[in-house]
């Protein structure tokens, strides 16, 4: 059997690209998986569906090894896993990594180093983008940018309760329920003022 992996990082990215190249190899649609989160380990519902399908003589189809994943070891793991299982892999931009032709010593060792070279280079990208999120975060909040939802307007009964909470006429939790908030918010306004 001939299988097909898609991966995009979120919900929002397009898959098409993938698919196109999947049906264009001859992969019926009940025979491609598609996960649409980071490859940042393999814990991905789709990839793990189709790993338990896979039998000693069935062949993986990948457009590119980042799709895969994009952690070094894992992307190691899973494709000396796969292939000593008898578990074909083709990874459609680059033919050297086609496991499913018997290949010389030679020919192992070269598609040995284009896949650890490859798996840096996904592995290098995916800490480039989390350092440029974090650089982009940091940049909007130095300009006032605040993440989150709005913060909770104070209600105007909040002096009162709060005395009453001073005094042990009430408890937080009580003073939370007047308020319409949690108990720990209460607390905290309590504690700032």
């Amino acid at each position: 059997m001939i299988y097909g992996y898609v991966r995009v990082s979120s919900r929002d990215q397009n898959e098409d690209r993938q698919l196109i190249a999947m049906r264009e190899k001859g992969i019926p649609d009940r025979m491609i998986f598609v996960d649409k989160q980071s490859g940042k380990d393999f814990e991905r519902t789709q990839y793990q569906r189709m790993v338990r399908k896979l039998r000693a003589g069935d062949t993986l189809v990948i457009k590119s090894i980042d799709r895969l994943g994009r952690n070094y070891d894992g992307i190691l793991e899973q494709w000396r896993d796969l292939t000593k299982a008898g578990i074909g892999i083709v990874v459609l931009d680059m033919p050297i990594l086609d496991t499913s032709q018997d290949r010389d010593l030679t020919g192992r060792l070269i598609a040995d180093i284009v896949l650890q070279l490859l798996s840096y280079v996904a592995q290098t990208e995916r800490e480039f983008i989390k350092q440029r999120q974090a650089e982009g975060i940091a940049a909007a909040k130095a300009r006032g940018v605040r993440f989150g939802p709005p913060p909770i307007e104070r209600p105007a009964e909040l002096d009162a309760i709060r005395e009453r909470w001073a005094r042990g006429e009430i408890s937080s939790r009580e003073a939370g329920k007047l308020l319409y908030i949690s108990h720990t918010t209460f607390l905290r306004w309590a504690e700032e003022d």
